[in-house]
């Protein structure tokens, strides 16, 4: 177990020292955020805006403007609901290469409640031209994210949480911006899923294969640009997919995935997500029970999309 924040905090100290044009800036949350490892080691580069979300976004458009890295940290709830005008005015309209940490993403800041629980942010900024998103899955992945990022062209929207969280994947798993990663073989359906839900697609591997069912998992860590070619070829040889995000159900991961399996390969598809409701307080693990996000609700849906496969 491990905290997915760590491992951008850690990220942030090695881009740092590869490259001078790397800037950080927080509003207020700088320990939550974990770029508090940077402002120690480079604090001439670092900014603490205070709690003035829109202002830092457009602060750091400048500087990206001038030709400096900007990396800017805040909860996610403020990264892309109170600062959407200016993300995508200042930000994305001129393609500056802006790089946003959106920290606590969905219900992992349990018990701050609704309005600090970003479960909207992906269909949000997934809607904004130029802009790409990545929701890793755990320590290393979002340490590889991050570094990855640094120096990928135009604005990047970073998702991670708070908690915790099963670590997954190793130092040397490959990650590539773009494409999906298989984690696990499977041949009757696909499970599609990115952040923390990568760990209870895997459990759920598991319980289905006790039942005789052979569910692939994809780690879909980026869901903006998607990698669409992946996704077809799964179509293709399993003939179903579930998609599981901890994320509104409306145009998050599993929309994204939908609208590119419509298009070139028809085939059920089932969602595991936050349905239409806002977030509550409680302790994160109370509430993934409380919105259906276990490994439980995926092999339900996985029984559910066998169930129209086979016409039944």
């Amino acid at each position: 177990m491990k905290k997915t924040r760590e491992g951008f905090g850690r990220a942030l100290v090695d881009l740092g020292e590869q490259d001078p044009r790397i800037v950080v800036m927080v509003g207020d949350l700088s320990e939550s955020t974990m770029v508090h490892f940077f402002a120690e080691r480079f604090p001439e580069r670092f900014i603490q805006v205070g709690i003035a979300e829109q202002n830092m976004m457009c602060v750091a458009a400048g500087l990206a403007a001038v030709g400096k890295i900007p990396f800017l940290a805040t909860y996610g709830a403020f990264a892309s609901c109170r600062s959407a005008d200016q993300m995508r005015v200042s930000v994305a309209y001129t393609n500056l290469p802006v790089k946003i940490a959106g920290a606590h993403g969905g219900i992992s800041v349990g018990p701050d409640g609704a309005t600090h629980q970003a479960m909207e942010e992906i269909s949000i900024v997934r809607s904004i031209p130029h802009m790409s998103i990545v929701v890793p899955c755990d320590f290393w992945e979002t340490y590889k994210a991050t570094m990855a990022i640094a120096h990928t062209p135009g604005p990047v929207y970073l998702r991670f949480g708070r908690e915790d969280v099963p670590v997954v994947t190793e130092k040397d798993t490959p990650f590539t911006f773009g494409k999906g990663e298989v984690f696990a073989p499977g041949s009757d359906l696909t499970i599609v899923a990115c952040g923390v839900m990568v760990y209870e697609a895997l459990r759920a591997h598991e319980q289905l294969a006790g039942r005789g069912i052979s569910a692939r998992v994809v780690d879909l860590h980026t869901p903006k640009p998607l990698d669409r070619e992946l996704l077809i070829r799964c179509a293709r040889e399993t003939g179903a997919i579930v998609t599981a995000e901890e994320h509104q159900v409306n145009g998050g991961l599993g929309g994204a995935v939908a609208e590119t399996i419509v298009q070139n390969h028809p085939v059920p598809m089932e969602f595991v997500a936050v349905h239409d409701r806002f977030g509550q307080s409680g302790k994160p693990a109370e509430l993934m029970d409380a919105f259906g996000l276990r490994a439980k609700d995926i092999v339900e849906a996985a029984e559910r999309v066998l169930t129209r496969k086979r016409g039944r």
